[in-house]
């Protein structure tokens, strides 16, 4: 199924009918969505019973938060009423808003990768475990699509490396990291002539596709379309200067604080590399993010968020507790 609609959107989790329902300080109704994640991928959707408006369509499950209930409270509820099971390990995800003619509603997403029992309808709904990027249930609300099309990135991001490790060096450390699952590739490397970053682009482009993998280049389209990539990378600074998303299948921003991470979402890319969270070895005694400022700000996101700065490969389940996507990783991508 196409991750793209020109359907009127609709929320992914539509708000239960009339009621009442915790409420923001902007008025807005408070709900919760949870992606539960099988290993392999796959997401658990339900299909809206008879007599619900929009009957047939298929959703996350979830549902709106109580007056006095937290939101991970309103989850654990929300999941033991409808799928019969208790929530072991969620971690925030997104947050994404909805409005409609008698309220705006703001979603708040979920994962869920650890729980007890087996999913079961409670409710009269019908489930299934898709994977993202090849969902074969219909008809589907459509402001699922870019949901699941985020669903669809890895939880590792590399970032290329050859101006330090030399191109040849590069490419072999690249073909065992796409043979170890490294699905996602940002290729940097600014400082490189032009002819040898095209042709470094071009060549990692191959390798990378071979493997099912996606590329974005850091730079301009003209360079990622020459290069036959999947997308574009913008750093801050370059993304500050646009008004709408490059016309391009994958977009990606750097950003470092609300303001960029609102602007990228402001320009509907698919995702935000958010830095630094720790100290690193780059820029040592720079600022950091912190957990705790990381948590905030990517729970409060749109998009799906990576953590980049002071991670490695072993960090993801952590990063994914304080509300990232994944890791974003420059040397620990390749060694």
């Amino acid at each position: 199924m196409s991750l793209s609609s020109s359907t009127p959107s609709l929320s992914p989790t539509l708000p239960p009918d009339g009621g009442g329902g915790k409420r923001d300080a902007q008025n807005e109704l408070i709900v919760v969505a949870a992606v539960l994640t099988q290993p392999d991928g796959r997401v658990l959707l339900a299909q809206r019973p008879p007599g619900k408006p929009y009957a047939g369509y298929w959703e996350f499950p979830g549902g709106k938060v109580e007056a006095g209930e937290s939101l991970e409270a309103a989850l654990a509820r929300e999941l033991h009423e409808e799928l019969g099971i208790v929530v072991s390990r969620p971690c925030r995800w997104i947050t994404r808003v909805f409005d409609y003619p008698h309220a705006t509603v703001r979603l708040n997403f979920f994962r869920v990768f650890d729980w007890q029992g087996t999913p079961h309808p409670h409710e009269g709904q019908v489930f299934s475990w898709q994977l993202p990027d090849a969902v074969e249930v219909t008809p589907l609300l459509p402001a699922n699509f870019p949901v699941l099309k985020a669903l669809s990135l890895p939880p590792l991001l590399g970032i290329s490396h050859a101006e330090s490790l030399g191109v040849d060096s590069f490419l072999a450390r690249l073909d065992v990291a796409l043979a170890n699952g490294l699905r996602l590739i940002q290729l940097r490397d600014k400082t490189l002539p032009d002819d040898a970053r095209l042709a470094l682009a071009r060549e990692t482009v191959r390798r990378a596709h071979a493997r099912g993998a996606r590329v974005l280049v850091n730079g301009s389209l003209e360079l990622a379309q020459a290069a036959g990539a999947d997308g574009v990378h913008l750093d801050s600074a370059a993304a500050a200067k646009l008004a709408a998303r490059p016309d391009c299948g994958w977009v990606g921003v750097s950003c470092h604080d609300a303001a960029e991470l609102a602007h990228a979402a402001a320009l509907a890319a698919d995702y935000a590399l958010l830095s630094p969270v720790l100290p690193t070895l780059t820029h040592p005694g720079a600022a950091t993010l912190g957990w705790d400022t990381f948590s905030e700000l990517a729970a409060a996101s749109p998009i799906p968020v990576y953590g980049l700065g002071g991670l490695g490969r072993d960090d993801v389940a952590l990063a994914q507790s304080h509300g990232a996507h994944g890791v974003a990783l420059l040397r620990g991508a390749w060694t």
